[in-house]
């Protein structure tokens, strides 16, 4: 008898994890895995890699979709998304810097607004230099040795410095290296108190770190304030619509992306410094969430 209850007992709990198996399989069937969301960014860009960080650890830990971020130059990140090989990117500079791609794409992606609505590109001095316009610069070559520091070549700032160049008859040559290159140069300069004049914009972690100012530019070469665009590729709406709903309020308020900046400068992990943030700052992520339904 108590072999019978036994061999019972063993049916039972058998029964018991085939059944249990099979409901697992049937809901795993019907919640299929979430896609991954491609963001391109461009990595020598501090700004493009912290806004960048800061949205894919939302879409991950918060909406449950994993993220991939590519770095990837302008040109091949608006050409990326308009294909669809990139799902967004968070780095659209309009509509003088990034304006050709914008007027080249447009018709092919989705503007969903501006994440940082006070953009800024120009020429950047100290905050002590006595110069307060492009133009003064021709007067003070012999100060600055004829030159600005620029970026990379391909950079719509240096398009733009070449025209003020031009324009405003400097007399500059203007020095193209990269984004590191170009900070690690206005560093050298503000500590040994030399004059220094740099392609710069804003957002950027030096004015956190440092006093500077932007040069006027009565010409508007530069153009007017810009502001930094989240850009999608259409099919994103079907693909993961929590994630555009997220995308469409997220929106930096003044002074806060340039934390994120600065910690990642100061030898912080871009991811590392964008979780810290958002753990410190959950009213901003209450914010950016609201209304937004993740997936289930």
């Amino acid at each position: 008898m108590n072999r019978w209850r036994r061999w019972l007992c063993l049916g039972a709990t058998a029964n018991a994890l085939l059944a249990s198996a099979a409901a697992l399989a049937q809901t795993s069937a019907a919640a299929p895995a979430r896609p991954t969301i491609k963001i391109g960014y461009v990595e020598g860009w501090d700004d493009s890699v912290a806004t960048s960080n800061i949205a894919a650890r939302v879409i991950e830990k918060r909406l449950g979709y994993p993220v991939q971020l590519v770095p990837v130059a302008a040109g091949i990140m608006w050409q990326g998304v308009a294909r669809g090989d990139l799902d967004a990117t968070l780095s659209a500079w309009l509509p003088v810097t990034q304006g050709a791609y914008w007027a080249q794409f447009q018709h092919k992606v989705k503007n969903l607004g501006a994440n940082f609505p006070n953009a800024r590109i120009g020429l950047v001095v100290p905050v002590t230099a006595t110069e307060k316009s492009i133009a003064d610069l021709a007067a003070s070559k012999a100060a600055y040795g004829s030159r600005i520091v620029g970026i990379d070549a391909g950079a719509g700032v240096m398009q733009k410095a070449s025209e003020a160049i031009n324009t405003y008859q400097l007399g500059y040559q203007l020095m193209p290296s990269s984004g590191s290159a170009m900070t690690i140069e206005l560093a050298r300069a503000l500590q040994a108190h030399k004059p220094v004049v740099v392609t710069g914009w804003a957002p950027h972690w030096m004015f956190a770190k440092w006093q500077l100012k932007f040069l006027d530019d009565p010409k508007q070469v530069f153009g007017a304030a810009e502001h930094v665009d989240n850009v999608i590729h259409p099919g994103l709406e079907n693909k993961a619509p929590p994630v555009v709903a997220f995308l469409k309020r997220f929106q930096w308020k003044p002074g806060e992306i340039e934390q994120v900046m600065l910690a990642s400068e100061n030898g912080v992990k871009p991811a590392v410094a964008a979780e810290a943030w958002l753990t410190t700052h959950p009213e901003r992520l209450k914010d950016w969430l609201a209304g937004v339904t993740p997936r289930p």
